[in-house]
């Protein structure tokens, strides 16, 4: 079963509700995403920090629904 882009976008808006997010789908699949999250909430942590926040925000989604994100986070400057 695959994930709709808008539906990834809406669970990482629910969790950071100030983030910038773009969603891509890589492979017109469904399946191979691409995000890109930029929130202040992410300022002072880690990449892996900052990528655990988006996953918790996908709630066990990954690796069922959702096969592939590739994904960029930062703090706006």
């Amino acid at each position: 079963m695959a994930m709709a882009a808008a539906e990834i976008e809406k669970l990482i808006r629910e969790a950071l509700p100030d983030a910038e997010v773009v969603i891509e789908d890589l492979a017109g699949d469904g399946d191979h995403y691409s995000a890109v999250v930029k929130t202040p909430a992410f300022a002072g942590l880690t990449r892996v920090q900052q990528h655990k926040m988006v996953y918790d925000a996908l709630q066990g989604r990954m690796g069922g629904e959702l096969h592939a994100l590739a994904l960029q986070t930062s703090a706006p400057k």
